[in-house]
This record gives C-alpha cells, sequence and structure tokens, in this order.
C-alpha cells in the first residue's frame, strides 16, 4: 500500500525503507525548498517532542536539536551567536526556572 508522505526526511531514511523491503522515490530540493522544509521540520519535531513520553523526550529533542543545527547550517549561522542570542535574552527577560504561568493581563 502507497502512502504520501512529502516531506523532509534524514539522509539515511530512503536505504533504511529499502532494506526492509520496501520501495520509496525521494527528490533533491532546491535551497529555497530545504530552507522551507526545515522550518516544517521544526515544528513537526517540536510536536512530537510535546507529546513524548518522559523516557522517549530525550530522543525526540535530538531530533529537535537536529533540525535546529541544519537550521542553523542553512542559514550561516554559529552556534556561538545562538548562544549569545540565548544569554541576551535570559538576561534581559530570565529563563523558565520559576516555573511562572501567566494567567491574564489588563490594559490600564
Amino acid at each position: 500500500m502507497r502512502q504520501e508522505h512529502n516531506k523532509l526526511v534524514r539522509d539515511g531514511i530512503p536505504e533504511i525503507i529499502r532494506q526492509a523491503g520496501n520501495h520509496c522515490e525521494v527528490v533533491l530540493m532546491s535551497e529555497v525548498e530545504f530552507s522551507q522544509a526545515l522550518r516544517e521540520k521544526l515544528l513537526e519535531e517540536a510536536q512530537e517532542a510535546v507529546a513524548a513520553s518522559s523516557e522517549n523526550l530525550v530522543s525526540e529533542l535530538a531530533d529537535l536539536q537536529e533540525v535546529i543545527d541544519a537550521l542553523l547550517r542553512v542559514y550561516g549561522i554559529e552556534r556561538k551567536s545562538l548562544i549569545k542570542e540565548q544569554t541576551r535574552k535570559r538576561t534581559e527577560r530570565g529563563g523558565f526556572e520559576k516555573r511562572l504561568r501567566l494567567l491574564w493581563t489588563e490594559s490600564s
């Protein structure tokens, strides 16, 4: 039975599919298509991390990190720039250590 996927997959997935005795078709994306596919994959992997059990969370976070690393490469962003921005935001707005949930705001 044929299933349509039309999504970015890791480089080794086609070979894994073939080794399992199945067939697949892949195409090479343009740079623009790849950039957009990575952004879509970021959302997909984030949703999988949200739904993951405690036992699978590390695996799903690793997938999410792989997509982030690919996005950094595609956009020519150095990891140290990402860490610098993360540190700046933590300094200005804080982290998530206090476990705060904002319930409401009111305009004055």
